[in-house]
């Protein structure tokens, strides 16, 4: 399995779905379901309902993001939605606003 990179200058509307890796640098918008892992860079923009294993985000993300093993907020990372994953890592300088639902 490989990586998929969606590059700074993309925006992307509507529903995606993979079954690999996938880096955000540009701008996604609608639903988003990963069977793998979401990696949201500084530059990235997600807003979207969010399903995957784990998400690293280090961007900014509107909507809820639902990770079968870990959500984390890097530094600089502004989620405006709700979190429900089995663990949830929140680095000091990340913003959240929203809930979070944690356990298996």
């Amino acid at each position: 399995m490989g990586t998929t990179v969606i590059g700074p200058s993309l925006v992307i509307d509507g529903e995606v779905s993979a079954d690999e890796d996938l880096v955000v640098e540009g701008t996604l918008r609608g639903t988003l379901q990963l069977s793998r892992s979401l990696v949201v860079e500084p530059s990235g923009v997600v807003e979207a309902d969010v399903e995957a294993d784990s998400a690293v985000i280090s961007g900014q993300v509107k909507g809820k993001v639902v990770a079968r093993q870990k959500v984390e907020l890097r530094a600089n990372a502004r989620l405006i939605g709700d979190i429900k994953a089995a663990r949830v890592v929140i680095a000091e300088g990340a913003t959240f606003r929203g809930t979070i639902e944690m356990g298996a």
